[in-house]
């Protein structure tokens, strides 16, 4: 194990798992989590989730899977700069999007409307669910049985949910977890998963405008509105005046990547420095994370943001896909709802009966855990009447 600072979450001081097992002889407790995460379906069916474009419409674009990748590649070494314990946040880099449904937020967003009558959808408490329910590859208990500090960062990376002025309440499946396993909602979570956060943030921005300008849905003249990402692409132009359009989108993105992440070192050096923390649980109790973008940092992030939410995710390309997306969870949800008994035979066990919050949340797990392609191929099989409805294979 590399030298760690001592307000690291440290592997020997884990709180443990909800059901004992001996510990590995080869591997620290967090390195078993990233690895039962990595071997996981739900993991796995990553690859055919979409990032912002639906899975079909093109395969260079950005899947759920490529982007964790990218998160806990940033994560590992913003956590090794920092002397933080490196797989506690790949761990959480890879878990996070975990319980996002299929299309995106598309998809999410007609979920949370759909299920409010029953508990609400967040996809945050749907990867609690997904690691802790509905993974099932052990013979001893349902989920990954993964480690409490990676529950926690899990639920909580975005900072605590409980306990503040204006809090939301808590969602059907966080609030159902923390009856078993009281993941203290109204701290902030490790340092670890605060570097797991940000980094998710790095990523996003910064390949969406990869993703955003190879689609055709703005320009490099368009980009240069931004000023951070501006005064970077005019230093890539004079150091390389004939540098083809490909090269210098991802010499421009390379570049902004690497300047937030200094900048997340030096203010997170800033913080820790004044916080004086002693341990893990001493950056819980803090009041404010101690990872996170400088201020004038996170004026550029808010700027870049304000750029690609009209640019990209309103295009009105985009908003055709986002409509579809809405149409096909809607129209599944609504008839597994109303017939629980066009639910896969495996699935029909948990559901109640029609109409029902039991059916509700049977109905949301099994589209939430869906692909792209699976999710469009299900509305095929049941609302074409030409279709073959035979095919049961999770996608």
């Amino acid at each position: 194990m590399e030298d760690l600072a001592s307000y690291a979450s440290i592997p020997a001081e884990s709180r443990g798992r909800l059901h004992s097992e001996p510990e590995s002889a080869t591997r620290s407790c967090f390195q078993r989590d990233r690895d039962r995460i990595i071997h996981a379906a739900a993991f796995r069916r990553l690859q055919y989730k979409t990032q912002v474009f639906v899975n079909h419409e093109g395969d260079f674009f950005r899947t759920r899977l490529t982007h964790s990748l990218e998160v806990s590649q940033i994560a590992r070494s913003i956590a090794q700069n920092l002397n933080l314990n490196q797989y506690l946040a790949e761990t959480l880099a890879l878990a996070h999007d975990m319980g996002h449904t299929p299309f995106g937020h598309a998809g999410e967003f007609a979920l949370e409307e759909l299920m409010e009558p029953f508990g609400g959808f967040d996809h945050n408490a749907q990867s609690l669910r997904v690691v802790t329910q509905l993974e099932h590859r052990y013979a001893d208990f349902d989920g990954l049985n993964l480690t409490w500090e990676t529950l926690e960062g899990v639920v909580k990376h975005n900072g605590p949910l409980t306990g503040f002025k204006g809090a939301k309440p808590l969602p059907w499946a966080t609030a159902e977890y923390v009856k078993l396993q009281d993941l203290k909602l109204d701290t902030y979570a490790s340092a670890e998963a605060q570097i797991a956060a940000v980094s998710d943030d790095v990523a996003y921005n910064n390949h969406d405008i990869d993703d955003g300008l190879r689609a055709g849905l703005f320009t490099i003249k368009d980009i240069r509105a931004v000023d951070f990402v501006g005064r970077t692409l005019a230093e890539v132009e004079k150091a390389y005046p004939d540098l083809d359009f490909s090269r210098t989108v991802h010499e421009v993105v390379r570049r902004t990547i690497g300047m937030m992440v200094e900048d997340i070192l030096a203010e997170s050096k800033k913080r820790l420095a004044a916080a004086k923390p002693k341990t893990a649980d001493d950056i819980r109790a803090l009041k404010q994370p101690v990872i996170a973008f400088s201020e004038t940092m996170a004026k550029n992030d808010k700027e870049l943001k304000e750029f690609l939410f009209p640019n990209m995710y309103k295009h009105y390309k985009l908003n055709r896909m986002t409509s579809k997306a809405k149409r096909v969870v809607r129209d599944l949800f609504e008839l597994f709802l109303a017939e629980p008994g066009t639910l896969p035979t495996e699935w029909q066990a948990g559901a109640g009966v029609a109409g029902s919050a039991a059916t509700a949340r049977v109905a949301a797990d099994y589209i939430a855990g869906m692909t792209d392609r699976y999710a469009l191929d299900e509305h095929r099989r049941l609302f074409d009447l030409q279709a073959r409805t035979s095919e049961f294979t999770l996608g």
